[in-house]
């Protein structure tokens, strides 16, 4: 199946400001979440969907990428050359054709352009057809990059951490080694996060390949994460919900006391502002968001139903389901 346009995912139009797109992410991520689709498997497909555009819509560097090259950035013809490259025939001053290997890689991930965005690509194009310098001829290709996955707790993710990570070099004799390198986490991070340590990789005459990094953040036990902002369920008893309540609720920076206004109902949302994750990329700190939960008893005596059956005849409430009709 064809993979659909990261703007018709979001629903959104090409021109639409980056908080449109933040805004159309919420309200989808939220309607896909698995907390809220449970085992739902073409909602958990959409939800990896959403994911995937707003990672690069939201990202100004890979959405000028996208909306030039769009899905076929990756793709752009040609057969697989060495070290993940591809190999493109293209027609010489000098008359004929000529094979040139180079990686489109660098453009596509960690939005930086690796370093030397399209003119590296050019150079590469003149180096391997014989028009390049005769010292970058002497040099050769660039290492391989080496790619890495680091699992980090909720926590970690949102204050920062360093790991050490363990790589196998592959060294200019063909033996391999081990080397243990510190990575240094930064704050804010979230599953697909990557982190490129240039020259980290493969040893190479061409210069060393580079270290990537991807994230994968461990689900917490009651927080869920909403771009900046953090979400937890809050349960209230009955009586809680109609008369309101003061309730200890755990946040990023610590227990907080919150005041549960008297009459509030299951899915009502109380603001903490300023307690959610601060953006890496704005500097800006999110809201948390408390989302109340009603929870009856499981067991009620005899009387205790007589007296819910005299609250309904002494406060009667309009008809709570008329918008069905």
């Amino acid at each position: 199946m064809a993979k659909r346009d990261f703007y018709d995912v979001l629903g959104v139009k090409r021109g639409s400001s980056l908080e449109e797109i933040k805004k159309a992410y919420r309200s989808l991520a939220r309607k896909y979440h698995p907390d809220v689709t449970g085992n739902d498997k073409a909602a958990a497909e959409k939800f990896k969907e959403v994911q995937e555009a707003y990672e690069v819509l939201s990202d100004a560097h890979k959405r000028r990428t996208y909306d030039r090259f769009g899905h076929a950035a990756g793709n752009m013809g040609g057969g697989a050359g060495p070290g993940g490259g591809r190999t493109y025939t293209w027609s010489s001053s000098g008359g004929g054709n000529q094979k040139v290997n180079f990686d489109f890689s660098d453009i596509f991930e960690g939005g930086d352009f690796g370093g030397g965005g399209f003119e590296s690509i050019f150079e590469q194009m003149r180096n391997q057809s014989g028009r390049g310098s005769k010292r970058a001829r002497r040099q050769g290709r660039r290492g391989e990059d080496i790619r890495h996955k680091v699992r980090l707790s909720f926590n970690d993710a949102i204050s920062g951490t360093t790991q050490e990570i363990i790589m196998t070099i592959t060294q200019a004799d063909g033996k391999n080694r081990q080397e243990r390198i510190s990575v240094k986490i930064p704050s804010g991070v979230h599953t697909g996060s990557k982190i490129r340590l240039r020259g980290k990789g493969q040893p190479a005459p061409g210069g060393n390949g580079d270290l990537i990094i991807t994230v994968e953040v461990e689900e917490h036990p009651y927080f869920r994460r909403d771009g900046s902002d953090i979400l937890m369920d809050l349960p209230l008893t009955v009586t809680e919900a109609f008369l309101g309540t003061k309730v200890d609720v755990p946040t990023l920076s610590g227990a907080t006391t919150v005041t549960v206004p008297a009459g509030s109902s299951s899915g009502r949302k109380l603001r903490l502002k300023g307690r959610g994750i601060k953006s890496q990329k704005t500097g800006t700190t999110g809201d948390m968001f408390l989302v109340l939960k009603i929870v009856p008893p499981e067991k009620m005596d005899q009387a205790s139903q007589e007296l819910l059956k005299e609250f309904a005849q002494k406060n009667p409430q309009e008809d709570i389901r008329k918008a069905w009709e």
